[in-house]
């Protein structure tokens, strides 16, 4: 296992996609409901909790080498709302893109053959993270940052937030990180077992219903 490879995928610069997502971040600023360093970290705790948590355990079925496609199922019934599931696919049609260059494998071309027009983003990290020799812990580890990362990144161009309080944001949510990933990759190692119903499955309405809105705004700054 290299650790260096986990920070390579958990990079902001991995060509990945993901600068062009806020993860919800512009609508919840559009409303008023995200407007300082509080607000902010209120909407990341609650989306590492739900959406992270969700993302974190699909990642880590998917690098303890759990079937992809079956996973990527999952992830769908996991995301009612068409907007999400759009956006789902269309970043991991780019990670699958940016890992297949990085670290070419079997398990990543098998994926990229059955689902050409993309699979689920924390699916494809997870296949990323087995290809790249990493631990299921790395990988729900990975998809949980990125579940707060992203947005925190958007506030900041959002609301000319000062970055320091932004990644001071993130910094006081490490041992909620920290947690979530712990209960994913417990979670991803009964999959095997007792199948893809044990993995979480928490919702966020508010998320969902914020996503079909902003998919319908004719300008925006972000993707999602």
């Amino acid at each position: 296992m290299s650790r260096t490879a986990l920070l390579v995928l958990a990079d902001g610069r991995f060509p990945a996609g993901g600068h062009a997502h806020s993860g919800g971040m512009e609508a919840a600023v559009a409303s008023g409901r995200v407007h300082d360093a509080s607000s902010l970290e209120a909407f990341c705790r609650g989306r590492l909790h739900t959406a992270g948590l969700v993302a974190a355990g699909l990642a880590a079925a998917a690098a303890d080498g759990y079937d992809a496609l079956a996973l990527d199922e999952a992830a769908d019934t996991r995301t009612p709302v068409p907007a999400l599931r759009h956006i789902a696919r269309r970043l991991g049609r780019q990670l699958m893109r940016a890992a297949r260059a990085t670290w070419p494998s079997a398990d990543l071309d098998h994926l990229a053959r059955h689902r050409p027009q993309g699979a689920h983003q924390p699916v494809v990290l997870g296949v990323t993270a087995r290809a790249a020799r990493l631990t299921p812990l790395d990988a729900a580890q990975a998809a949980a940052y990125e579940s707060v990362g992203g947005p925190a990144t958007a506030a900041v161009r959002l609301l000319s937030l000062d970055p320091f309080d932004a990644t001071a944001v993130l910094a006081r949510l490490a041992g909620e990180l920290d947690t979530v990933a712990d209960a994913a990759t417990d979670t991803a190692r009964r999959v095997a077992v007792e199948g893809v119903g044990v993995l979480p499955a928490s919702s966020a309405p508010l998320l969902d219903i914020a996503a079909e809105q902003h998919a319908a705004w004719t300008v925006r700054l972000f993707a999602s």
